[in-house]
């Protein structure tokens, strides 16, 4: 059983979702079709100056961004994570072979992509293409934009390079029914003149596909492209189905949409989808989008060491007074619990660094605060969790995008997962609902409609968490699915027996099945879900997701202050096990926290098997959990806690407390 639950969890894919049906060509039958790729200087503004063309952003690469690997990348039209690499990239540089050239370097990037985990062909693309690939470009400059336009065999079937003011005439020159042709534009004004000139004169059946030049370094990952030729015309905003988002499509979309075009059949080894518009476009919105999403990685961490010292002001400015204390404990946890809500506003205003922190600050604490006041002790947790999953997959059905440029979003910029919740959120929401449900169900009883209720919350949440519309994510699904089984089955009479342990192994296979339904349903098979398992055609394709996973979980294990971190909430998950009795006095013998408490940790331990993120989700899990017991532990000042009573290690049932107001009862026997 546990090696189904491995297999299912390799499933869990957070890369992209297959492409449905395709566009049609653009071009009809009769017109000879080519496409010309492009790689100029500049920016968005320069782009969207040039009549004809639809712009967006374009992820360039997964991991560090070096060049040669893009253009790899978009000729073989898949990629997976630079980490995930047993060897670094070779340096490939072009040679003039008769009329044509050759890679060199090409034998060593073609053995490295083969002992990737993952089908990787570099050279698809221009083997695909009737007439093959063409390189027009400028001599004494680098030449790797060259790679794009070589088949299987590193061979280019030709190639023209001479001086900037000759670029149009010899890309003139190689153009050809059926051909990719590949051409680097001079450097400043010559290259945005040329390229004006080139999207005024494109034949008909040309498509055009354009892509900004940049350096070897980090922050590059996310480039400027443009497309003219796609239908519903040019002066548009930029997607494809790999994405899901307005304004952002991958690098390895552009095989498909060339091939496409071309009339060409896909090849399987491709995992990009073809290009679309959506939306006129909107030059602001779209620099603001690029903007925002090169801030947040850098404001995460930050954001969370700001609340959380805030939270710390508020416990020492109350040190003096018992019950200032337990209430600053109580806004404190609450407020943290609102954080997946209060991150969306700043992800709306697009601030500076100072005010996003302060606007998170203010949000979280004061909704704490508020939640604190409006619902007696143990009912806070509700407010954050049923916000937090109305407005997100409000946002997701809606299109806002604003989870997206948020700091607990998926970060396009990483080029792995660009829509849905990310990892960062998936076991932080499992524990906030599970603590939602013990909070609703207090004062609770064992027994089959505490069981169904913890259940349908925990379907809930897997369909929100898993939907291609809205979560996009199959490990939460699995996660969910796990920690709200557990939940359940010890809010059961009696004790737990192996045939309860056997549910809670089967419920993630029940789940994803259930998934694929609703993926078909509602996606037409093109969701996250079963755009993942459809690519998988072999036991090979299977093992190479496992190393792919792993690999990456494995980084992350090592990457930064995670070790610590890790270590941190495995020791403090520990702790708080050995000590559940102590942990959960505030409650006394209320059986739906310690159920809650435990499908939480479970979540988290799941999600750390499951998810490439790896330990993130047991950090994330076990740290929202502290934060329930926080607010459990705020419910009278401390002097009042309830004693244990002698000789049981149980907690004593507490007497009644004021809390904010109102008097909650506690649960009795």
């Amino acid at each position: 059983m546990a090696g189904l639950l491995l297999c299912l969890a390799c499933l869990a894919s957070s890369g992209t979702a297959a492409a449905a049906a395709a566009p049609a060509p653009t071009s009809t039958p009769t017109e000879p079709t080519s496409a010309l790729i492009l790689f100029v200087p500049g920016g968005e503004s320069q782009l969207a100056s040039v009549a004809g063309l639809s712009v967006g952003i374009m992820s360039a690469t997964q991991g560090s961004y070096r060049t040669g690997q893009l253009v790899l990348d978009v000729s073989q039209g898949a990629r997976v994570s630079s980490s995930t690499y047993s060897r670094p990239l070779p340096r490939l540089s072009l040679r003039l072979l008769g009329a044509g050239g050759m890679i060199d370097g090409w034998q060593a990037a073609r053995r490295r992509a083969g002992e990737a985990p993952q089908l990787l062909d570099p050279g698809l693309l221009a083997a695909s293409v009737p007439s093959g690939g063409a390189y027009v470009g400028v001599a004494g400059t680098s030449h790797v934009d060259g790679v794009l336009a070589a088949d299987r065999t590193g061979r280019i079937a030709a190639v023209s390079l001479g001086s900037p003011a000759t670029v149009l005439p010899r890309i003139d020159a190689l153009r050809r029914a059926d051909r990719l042709l590949v051409a680097d534009l001079p450097d400043g004004p010559a290259g945005l003149s040329d390229l004006r000139a080139l999207a005024r004169t494109r034949p008909r059946g040309e498509l055009l596909i354009v892509v900004q030049r940049a350096p070897d370094r980090r922050g590059g990952e996310l480039l400027w492209s443009a497309v003219a030729g796609l239908a519903g015309g040019g002066r548009r905003t930029l997607s494809s189905r790999t994405t899901n988002q307005r304004g952002l499509i991958s690098a390895i979309d552009i095989a498909p949409t060339v091939l496409r075009h071309l009339g060409r059949a896909v090849p399987a080894a491709v995992r990009g989808a073809p290009i679309t518009t959506d939306g006129s476009l909107r030059s602001g919105p779209l620099r603001g989008l690029m903007s925002r999403l090169h801030v947040i990685g850098g404001r995460r961490l930050r954001a969370l060491g700001f609340l959380v010292a805030a939270w710390a002001l508020m416990l020492l400015a109350s040190a003096g007074s018992p019950r200032g204390r337990a209430r600053a404990l109580r806004a404190g946890a609450t407020g943290l619990l609102w954080a997946p809500i209060a991150v969306l506003i700043p992800a709306a205003l697009e601030p500076s660094a100072a005010v996003e922190y302060l606007t998170i600050v203010i949000a979280c604490l004061g909704l704490g605060a508020l939640t604190d006041i409006l619902l007696p002790w143990p009912r806070a947790p509700l407010a954050p969790a049923i916000a937090a999953v109305v407005l997100l997959s409000a946002d997701a059905l809606a299109g806002t995008q604003l989870l997206m440029r948020s700091l607990l979003g998926p970060n396009p910029i990483l080029g792995a997962r660009f829509y849905g919740i990310g990892n960062e959120l998936k076991s932080g929401l499992a524990v906030l609902v599970l603590a939602a449900v013990a909070a609703a169900l207090y004062p609770s009883t064992r027994g089959a409609r505490a069981a169904a209720t913890i259940a349908a919350a925990g379907v809930v949440l897997a369909v929100v968490e898993g939907s291609a519309r809205i979560g996009a994510g199959v490990g939460g699904v699995i996660l969910v699915s796990a920690g709200f089984a557990l939940a359940a089955i010890m809010m059961l009479p009696g004790e737990v027996t192996r045939r309860r342990l056997e549910v809670v192994l089967l419920a993630p296979l029940v789940a994803i099945v259930a998934l694929a339904a609703v993926d078909l349903a509602t996606a037409h098979g093109g969701g996250h879900f079963t755009g993942s398992i459809l690519h998988a055609r072999s036991a090979t394709d299977l093992r190479d997701v496992i190393v792919r996973r792993y690999t990456a979980a494995w980084g992350e294990l090592r990457n930064h202050a995670m070790p610590v971190a890790t270590a941190v909430a495995i020791a403090t998950a520990a702790f708080a096990v050995a000590r559940r009795h102590a942990l959960l006095a505030p409650v006394g013998s209320d059986p739906a926290w310690p159920a809650a408490l435990a499908g939480g940790l479970t979540a988290g331990v799941v999600g750390a098997l499951a998810e490439d993120s790896g330990p993130v989700l047991l950090v994330v899990a076990t740290f929202t959990l502290g934060c329930v017991a926080a607010y459990l532990w705020g419910r009278a000042p401390l002097a009042d806690a309830p004693r244990h009573s002698a000789g049981t290690g149980r907690a004593a049932i507490p007497s009644p407390v004021c809390v904010g107001g109102r008097t909650a009862e506690p649960h009795r026997r």
